[in-house]
């Protein structure tokens, strides 16, 4: 049951994306793409309730729960960044990595067929497994951002202002602002979780290769917000860093 959940929440994200582009081929914005996205959320908000149900903890003990907890993630926090973002192409640039994360997780063998009963839980484990992927959707709706602004840069630099494309964009600075403000709320979401992860109790404790990802990622994003405050970035090398660090850090996880 679970899984068609899942696989419906795909379709309506799926169809989101494919609206929102044939809107933008066509010139215009559409607010639809919202409507299916909100629906898509509803629907992974009923799947983690079941594989949480079964659980008997938050739904993080797989590679495909921990891939659809962070299109969740991402989701939610696409949903929250405000009505002028809500008519605007971030849908249609977020749905499409919605939908890559959770087709990877339908891959057979990514979700446990049977998911077991966690034993031995532990609120500080459940606080950092859950605000360090969900750390990771506001990174990567940052990383969304930046893909934007970069976008946006390159129209601009080939002129192409009459184009679809271009006249649904959000102004650069909105853009920039929101990007540096998504890496403002994951880093605190992440510092949140490594402290939870240093505080549990060494018999429920996270290995400790999890740990030091944690360590670094987080390093690596309060490293780019100093740079950023302190000395300043162009907003072409701010995105392409954003855009960077995010896939990296993904590339962490994955090994460890």
């Amino acid at each position: 049951m679970d899984r068609w959940i899942l696989l419906i929440s795909t379709l309506t994200a799926l169809i989101g994306a494919v609206w929102g582009m044939r809107s933008v081929h066509h010139g215009h914005r559409s607010h639809w793409t919202v409507v299916w996205m909100a629906v898509t959320f509803a629907l992974q908000l009923a799947f983690l309730f079941l594989r949480g149900q079964a659980r008997a903890a938050c739904p993080l003990a797989d590679s495909g729960e921990i891939l659809s907890f962070l299109a969740w993630a991402l989701t939610f926090f696409y949903l929250l960044v405000g009505p002028t973002y809500r008519i605007s192409l971030l849908g249609v640039f977020t749905a499409p990595v919605v939908v890559a994360f959770q087709a990877i997780a339908l891959i057979p063998g990514m979700l446990d067929a049977a998911p077991a009963t966690i034993p031995g839980g532990n609120p500080w484990h459940e606080t950092h497994s859950a605000t360090a992927v969900l750390s990771y959707g506001a990174f990567a709706l940052a990383a969304v951002a930046a893909v934007m602004f970069l976008t946006l840069d390159k129209q601009l630099k080939a002129q192409h202002l009459k184009s679809g494309l271009f006249r649904n964009l959000p102004p650069v600075r909105e853009l920039l602002v929101s990007l540096t403000r998504l890496l403002w709320l994951g880093t605190a979401l992440l510092t949140i979780g490594v402290i939870a992860g240093t505080l549990m109790p060494k018999d429920g404790a996270a290995p400790v290769g999890h740990l030091l990802a944690a360590y670094t990622v987080w390093t690596a994003y309060a490293a780019l917000l100093a740079v950023k405050s302190i000395r300043g970035l162009t907003g072409r090398r701010f995105s392409l860093a954003t855009v960077g660090l995010f896939i990296l850090s993904l590339g962490v996880f994955a090994f460890v």
